[in-house]
Order: structure tokens, then C-alpha cells, then sequence
């Protein structure tokens, strides 16, 4: 490998020395969380979102519990600009707790852009950035310090002016690449702005300092934004942010250590999405906190439908071993992991009746469980059953190679339930072909007695009409089912090869799987409506209704 062209960050940037005081500093209450997937996140995307998408993900923003977000770049982009009016001409679409931020470079006609959109918030931050690396400085604006620190202040002079007058607003700066930028160099753009903008208590500035591309170890971010953390000006009139990336995949430590360093507000994403390999993930930082004891201020308790809507929104889905959220995160397929989770649930049962508390109310302690998955709207069968009769090769394995079939995740694992009940009184390997039995009749022959005919957006089954964008859709609207995911795929090569069809469905307050087979494709897709909809109908007749999927 050719190291050698490569020179390491210490040589890079000078950061001042100082008495570090971060190391010994605990957090005990969250930063400001501030999400920017409508704008950081959305620029990332292959596909931007459209407007249903932008208000799908701004009202999970609010459900959530966010009380300033980031919605766009309203001068970049006529999708954005609408949105931010949309805001602004719909008092009931925003909170009166919650703050607007839009983002804006330093040029005159977009500056004027942005306050045309913002016209009419009653709660916003205009957020103005400009480069100010010295590679950045050198080879994209061709601007020494005194140059770049000149156009920084005229736009600011102008959003100053713009802004006269006007109760609710206020600015942010952000120095982009501020991890490059000579510490100097920073504390003189950020203090000029700071008393240009006339910041005070009652309406403090925001300097965000973007570890825009990451390029040294944590502790080295932490230094840079506790040497401006001392050495700001007005620091009771400003709110110190910061908004690391993840190149180096150290993006949540940089973010934990800044905030020990004295940052305030943290700027990212949920589940990571961003340029390159993504913003920090305010999901992580926010549950990591939960795990301290220390209340993350966002509600993350149904952490399977955030991942939903974001997977949605962004059309990119989570991997499965992402922090906290990911199918597989709580699953131990180890039996000795098995075994010390299954002797933890026990201790924790006996710790509860011993102090007189409910389960979910005792102080959690279980071995490779740093969290209860009930805190994030999960159930425990996952975690400690899931793959514990699959033997060698695992249920999962065994359906794919003798069958064809590729269950979704969350299916995997309600399936190896099924699978379980049927093998518990033998405790013998089941194979491939008996595998395939047990799938067929738990999920692909329910409902295949049913009479249905669909038209392009109608359908009709056993005489109840549905109406829906598609033929799949209306069943599922005739039969009273609110599809949650869908996936389906070929069994085989070929053009003759049938077609497999899965579908997650609610209905009632149920989370069920249905699955279909036939040579068409959409035949497939309403059988497995047709399944959910018939299991669920036959799990509440047995008294069996709630959560009845992973």
C-alpha cells in the first residue's frame, strides 16, 4: 500500500495545546439534536426526495420529539423552496416549540432566495456556510484569508440586513471543513460574526463546526472544539454545534467527545445517511445516552417504524447489524450467548419481584443486552429463541438451498418460532424439504380458498370491493390490511420460474407476515395479502392477537 502519500493529520493542522479538561467530563443531559436528513441527508440520496417523501419525514421528525430541524436549501432547489413555504403559509404544520433552519451559501442572490422562503416562519434559523479549509480556500474559491473572511462578512452584513427587525430569527455559521481550518483563522471568521450579528443571550449565534471530512482520531475533533469552546467571544451568547462525518467510522465518538469538550448542539442524521459513508447518527448518540441513564429527549419507542419511514423516505435500507436498530441486533445465534441471555431474563424476573416493581420498570442488567429491546418496542422471543432449534446450516440457510425461498429478516425470525413449536417435543434437525412443509402451511396456504377479481385500482374479495394504487393494494384495502413492507422475488432462473411474494402487514393491532406463490407475479402478491390477512383472522379467533411479528 502506497502510504507514503499520505500525510497524517498533525501535519495537516496545527491544533494550539492546551489542558484538556474534556477527558474528565461526563454527559449528563443531551445536546440540542438537531436532524438535517431534509437537507444534508437529502442532497446524499440517489434519489432526492419528492414532496410527499420531505413531509413523511418531517412529520416523523416531529413525532419524534426534534425541537429544531434542518428542512432544506431553499435557494438550491424549487422542491425545497416550496416545502419551506408550505411551512410558512400552514401555522398548523409547525409547532410553536419547534425551530426552522435552512441552509444557504454565501452569495447575494441566494441569500435573498432564502429569506424569500423563510418570509412568514415565526421560528427560524437561517444557517450560512462557506468553506474555509486552506485546500478549499486554494483550489476551489481561489481566495486567501483576508479574501474568503471578506465574502464571508458582506453575506453575513446582508443577511443582517434582510433580517432587521424580524422577532424569531436568528443566524448560524458553519466553517465547512473546520477540522482542516486553522484554529485562528476560525475564532477570527466566528468572532467578527458573532459581534457583526450582535449576539446576546436572549438570541445567541450558532457556530457549527463541521468535521466535514474526517481525518484524524476523535480526541483530536475534541481538542479543536474545546480550544474554540475556551476562546469564543460572547460564549453565553453563542451555541457552540458540531456536525461529524463518518469516514474514518469514528463519526458518534467524534460527537460524544465534542459534546465532553463543550459543544451544545449536534447536527446529523438518522441511522447515518449522508455524502460518502454519512453524518454522524443521531439515533446511536441519542440511545447510547439512554444506556448511561441519561434521558435522550427524543421518543425512539417503536424503533422498527422509524426504521420503516426512513427506509422509506430515503429508499435505502438499514443494515442489519446497525446499532440498536438493525433485525439482528438483539439476536444471539450462539448458544452460549443464548444461554447467559436466558439466565440474565431470569435474574432480571427475580430482581423485579424482589423489589416490588414491574419488569420493565427494575434496572436492566443482562448479559450482551446493553439495552431492553421492550424499551424500543421490541419483544424478547427474537433474542433469545430465534435460530435455537435451526442446528447446523440454520433455518434461513436451509429454506434458500432446498426451496429457493429468501425470507425477509423480521420473517426469518417469526418463522424460526413456528419452526421451534413443531420440533420442541423431539428436539430433533428438521430438513429442508420438512422446512419447506411447515412454511407452506403456516403461510402460503391460508387464504388460498378465498374468491377474489381485481381490476387496475379496484378488487372485490368474497364479495367486500377495495380500492387502492394497484391490484395489490386494493385487496389489501378489501380485507382490511395496511401493508407495511413488501418484497418479492423468483424461485429460480428462467422466465417459468414461480414467483414468491412476502408481505408485513397490520391489521387491527397486529403486525402479521403473509406469503404467496404462483407463476404471476401478481397472483403471488395478493395471495400473500391473502395470507396476512387470513392468519391474522385465525390468530385473534385463537386468542392470540398482538405483536406476532419480530
Amino acid at each position: 500500500m502506497p502510504s507514503h502519500r499520505y500525510r497524517p493529520a498533525h501535519e495537516r493542522v496545527h491544533v494550539p495545546a492546551l489542558l484538556r479538561r474534556w477527558p474528565g467530563r461526563r454527559i449528563e443531559r443531551a445536546p440540542l439534536w438537531v436532524p438535517v436528513d431534509l437537507r444534508d441527508g437529502n442532497q446524499a440520496l440517489a434519489e432526492p426526495m419528492d414532496p410527499a417523501r420531505k413531509q413523511r419525514m418531517f412529520d416523523l421528525l416531529l413525532a419524534m420529539g426534534f425541537k429544531e430541524i434542518e428542512v432544506g436549501y431553499p435557494s438550491a432547489s424549487r422542491t425545497d423552496f416550496d416545502f419551506v413555504r408550505r411551512l410558512a403559509e400552514r401555522p398548523e404544520a409547525l409547532p410553536a416549540d419547534v425551530t426552522v433552519v435552512v441552509f444557504t451559501a454565501a452569495r447575494a442572490d441566494l441569500i435573498d432566495r432564502t429569506f424569500e422562503a423563510v418570509e412568514g416562519l415565526p421560528n427560524v434559523v437561517v444557517h450560512l456556510y462557506t468553506a474555509t479549509a486552506p485546500l478549499w480556500r486554494e483550489v476551489v474559491l481561489g481566495k486567501d484569508r483576508a479574501e474568503l473572511r471578506a465574502l464571508i462578512t458582506a453575506a453575513a452584513e446582508r443577511m443582517a440586513r434582510l433580517g432587521e427587525g424580524r422577532d424569531g430569527l436568528r443566524f448560524q455559521f458553519s466553517p465547512e471543513v473546520f477540522n482542516l481550518t486553522e484554529p485562528d483563522y476560525v475564532l477570527e471568521v466566528c468572532n467578527g460574526l458573532s459581534a457583526l450579528w450582535d449576539a446576546c443571550p436572549d438570541r445567541p449565534v450558532v457556530h457549527n463546526l463541521p468535521a466535514t471530512v474526517e481525518i484524524a482520531t476523535p480526541n483530536v475533533y475534541a481538542d479543536q472544539i474545546e480550544y474554540l469552546d475556551r476562546h469564543l467571544e460572547r460564549r453565553d451568547s453563542v451555541i457552540l454545534s458540531v456536525h461529524p462525518h463518518n469516514d474514518r467510522g469514528t463519526g458518534v465518538a467524534c460527537a460524544e467527545l465534542a459534546v465532553l469538550a463543550g459543544a451544545q448542539r449536534v447536527e446529523g442524521c438518522l441511522f447515518g445517511n449522508g455524502e460518502r459513508t454519512g453524518n454522524v447518527d443521531l439515533v446511536t448518540l441519542a440511545l447510547n445516552l439512554h444506556t448511561q441513564g441519561v434521558d435522550p429527549m427524543l421518543d425512539l419507542s417503536d424503533i422498527d417504524e422509524i426504521r420503516r419511514t426512513v427506509e422509506h423516505c430515503n429508499r435505502l435500507p438499514v443494515h442489519e447489524r446497525h446499532p440498536y436498530v438493525g433485525d439482528l441486533v438483539h439476536t444471539a445465534f450462539s448458544g452460549t450467548h443464548q444461554d447467559a441471555i436466558r439466565k440474565g431474563f431470569a435474574r432480571h424476573a427475580e430482581t423485579a419481584a424482589a423489589l416490588g416493581l414491574p419488569e420493565r420498570e427494575t434496572p436492566w442488567s443482562v448479559p450482551y443486552l446493553p439495552i431492553d429491546p421492550a424499551d424500543l418496542g421490541r419483544d424478547y422471543e427474537a433474542v433469545i429463541r430465534v435460530n435455537s432449534q435451526s442446528g447446523k446450516g440454520g433455518i434461513a440457510y436451509l429454506l434458500q438451498t432446498g426451496a429457493g425461498l429468501e425470507l425477509p429478516r423480521r420473517l426469518q425470525i417469526e418463522f424460526a418460532r413456528v419452526v421451534q413449536e413443531a420440533t420442541d417435543d423431539s428436539g430433533r434437525e428438521v430438513t429442508g424439504e420438512e422446512l419447506y412443509g411447515l412454511f407452506r402451511a403456516e403461510y402460503l396456504d391460508p387464504g388460498a380458498e378465498r374468491v377474489w377479481r381485481v381490476g387496475e385500482d379496484r378488487a372485490e374479495v368474497d364479495g367486500r370491493r377495495g380500492a387502492g394504487a394497484g391490484p395489490v393494494a386494493a385487496v389489501a384495502d378489501a380485507v382490511g390490511v395496511e401493508i407495511l413492507s413488501f418484497n418479492e422475488h423468483a424461485v429460480g432462473p428462467g422466465s417459468g420460474a414461480d414467483a414468491v411474494a412476502y408481505v408485513e402487514a397490520r391489521v387491527g393491532g397486529a403486525v402479521v407476515w403473509g406469503a404467496g406463490r404462483d407463476a404471476s407475479v401478481l397472483t403471488a402478491g395478493i395471495r400473500a395479502v391473502l395470507s396476512a390477512a387470513e392468519r391474522a383472522a385465525a390468530r385473534a379467533a385463537d386468542g392470540r392477537v398482538g405483536r406476532l411479528a419480530g
